[in-house]
């Protein structure tokens, strides 16, 4: 029989990094049929550390499943327009945080502009020799409340030794506020006035930090928004609205939602949930967004 499982981290985790890690969550499932996942972009750094063999992935459907597939048993994502297609095996289990771009410096040790050349980096090269220790002791503790703890313990020693660390420019940092808070929309224009910068200054200093431009960043960021709308209509048993999702995440109408879909996900929102409904029933495929003040 097959299982899924999905815990959420408390606040705990997340106490002393003010908004560093955005969510934090612990999967786990068994007796499943070998199958291939899709790891969509988002507004967020993925971070994960497994607790069984290593997650194996690829720009590709047949990358993911052949020779020159990647293999890391902690995962380091930057900011992309594609999905990462994940070979699943039978079992796997492991906890995924989802790590604030701007946070990259401070958690990571470098931009998150220095990790678009690859969709997916060894957490280990990243990281260091600490990381894989950390991942070690995840491996033999029992529950989810003591690895949450552990990891909070290591994302907080990370942050209190990069104190000194060259911070992010002030003008990329209330960029990406303003994009949060408005889920994407507005215009380049508008938000170059508002951090009074050109819009080409502005869209090379956001790149520069986050491997994004501002006009992609806050693309995804719209499309978060509807993903989490549809998602949450699927768990309490409800048929998505499409036509209401777009409207109401800013979208021109149900076929410009559609098309960014297809972009994200590869498929239409149709066959993308379809493929995840077991997920979603589960409590897995929501991410947190940041709240607006």
């Amino acid at each position: 029989m097959s299982s899924h499982e999905f815990v959420r981290a408390g606040a705990g985790l997340g106490r002393g990094l003010g908004g560093m890690v955005v969510t934090a969550i612990g999967y786990r499932s068994e007796g499943i049929p070998p199958t291939l996942h899709r790891g969509l972009p988002s507004p967020y750094l993925t971070l994960i550390f497994s607790l069984e063999g290593p997650v194996v992935g690829g720009v590709t459907p047949e990358q993911a499943r052949g020779p020159g597939a990647s293999r890391t048993e902690i995962v380091v994502g930057g900011l992309h327009q594609q999905p990462a297609y994940i070979a699943q095996a039978g079992s796997e289990a492991g906890v995924q945080l989802a790590v604030h771009p701007l946070a990259a410096r401070t958690l990571l040790g470098l931009p998150a502009g220095a990790l678009t050349s690859e969709l997916v980096t060894s957490g280990a090269e990243v990281l260091g020799r600490r990381a894989a220790e950390v991942r070690e002791r995840l491996c033999e503790q029992q529950t989810w409340e003591d690895r949450f703890a552990t990891l909070g313990t290591y994302l907080r020693a990370r942050a209190a030794a990069s104190e000194d660390g060259a911070p992010v420019r002030s003008e990329v940092a209330e960029a990406w506020t303003w994009l949060a808070r408005h889920r994407g929309a507005g215009t380049l224009t508008g938000l170059a006035e508002h951090v009074a910068l050109s819009p080409r200054r502005l869209t090379s200093v956001f790149r520069a930090e986050t491997g994004l431009s501002p006009k992609q960043a806050a693309r995804l960021m719209r499309f978060q928004h509807a993903r989490n709308t549809v998602v949450r209509s699927v768990a309490v048993g409800r048929a998505p609205d499409l036509a209401r999702v777009a409207a109401e995440c800013g979208y021109f109408d149900h076929s410009h939602l559609v098309r960014d879909f297809r972009q994200y996900t590869g498929v239409s929102p149709t066959a993308w949930l379809a493929e995840e409904c077991r997920n979603i029933q589960a409590g897995g495929q929501l991410y947190g967004e940041e709240q607006n003040p």
